[in-house]
Formats: C-alpha cells, sequence, structure tokens
C-alpha cells in the first residue's frame, strides 16, 4: 500500500509568481504536487510550470494531449528551459475558479536515469467556447540524472502571478511501486 507523506504545503496569502520546495529528501520513491491555482494574466487561460533543482538549461522534453475544443490535439517539445504543462484559469474565466492539476515526478532520486514527469490538468470555464476551458495529459523528461532536490512552480511568462487561494501540495510517495 502507498503512503503518502506531506512533504511541504503552500497556500498563498497574497499574488506570488511563484512557489518553491526546497531541501528535498531522496528517501521516497516519488513525489506528487497536488494543486489548485488561478493566474492573474488577462486572458481566459495561463499555464503552470516547472523546474527542477534551480536548471534554467535546455533540458526538459515535453509530450502533451490536449482537449480544449471539439478536436484534440497534441504537442511535444524537445529542449524547454522548463516543464510547460498545466492549464490553469486566468483573470477572463469565470470568477473564483481554480484548475485543478496532478503531477508526478516518477523515481526522482535514481541517478542512473532521467527523471520523467506524468502531469494531468484541468480548468472548468461554465463555457462551451474552444479554448474556453481544458484538459491535458501530459508526459515529459528531465534530461539530467541528478536526484532532484528542488521543485519550482512557475506561473507563466514571467510576469504572471498565482492569485491569493491557490494551494500547492508537495508529497513523498513510498510504496508505490
Amino acid at each position: 500500500m502507498a503512503v503518502w507523506n506531506v512533504i511541504g504545503h503552500t497556500e498563498l496569502g497574497a499574488s506570488a509568481t511563484s512557489v518553491s520546495f526546497t531541501s528535498i529528501s531522496a528517501s521516497y520513491d516519488h513525489l506528487v504536487l497536488l494543486s489548485s491555482a488561478r493566474s492573474d494574466d488577462a486572458g481566459v487561460y495561463d499555464f503552470m510550470n516547472f523546474q527542477v533543482n534551480g536548471d534554467t538549461g535546455t533540458n526538459y522534453t515535453r509530450t502533451a494531449l490536449n482537449t480544449n475544443s471539439g478536436t484534440p490535439n497534441s504537442v511535444a517539445g524537445t529542449g524547454g528551459s522548463y516543464w510547460t504543462y498545466n492549464y490553469i484559469p486566468a483573470a477572463g474565466a469565470l470568477a473564483d475558479t481554480f484548475g485543478t492539476c496532478e503531477t508526478w515526478f516518477i523515481d526522482y532520486s535514481n541517478t542512473s536515469n532521467y527523471t520523467q514527469i506524468m502531469t494531468r490538468s484541468g480548468m472548468s470555464n461554465n463555457s462551451t467556447t474552444d479554448s474556453q476551458w481544458g484538459l491535458r495529459l501530459s508526459s515529459g523528461i528531465w534530461t539530467s540524472t541528478a536526484a532532484i532536490n528542488r521543485v519550482d512552480v512557475l506561473c507563466d511568462s514571467g510576469s504572471d502571478d498565482f492569485v491569493q487561494y491557490s494551494t500547492f501540495t508537495l508529497y513523498g510517495i513510498n510504496g508505490a511501486g
């Protein structure tokens, strides 16, 4: 049976561009980040991004399956300076709605392999208009064999902020196989 250990929890009391979890122990099998977030970007949606260990180099790959219209689509990329994965509502979305996201950092402390990430996110908006709502399933690789000891959660574009009451909880998972 898997054991979920809370490593850290943050509920924003004010807007913030990023949230960081530091000094992460290597004593777990996997990490899971659960979040409920919203952005102050003027649009309908924004993205939640990740960097690990302060790495701003071009060491992140991604593949995503999106549905935010009547036609699902996919995107892929290599050489990114962060993982771009998660839809979150922005200021133009239905007031007071927050997007949900579950992100797994698989075998994050294994120094023999690259770290894999798997995430799913969704944002509702009380709308059937294309690109006014979204679901995303994603995966990616951090092309480093270093154990992850820091996770930075970033609001897209660098000038956008997560709004007050956005929450982020990082768990260490043991026994999940």
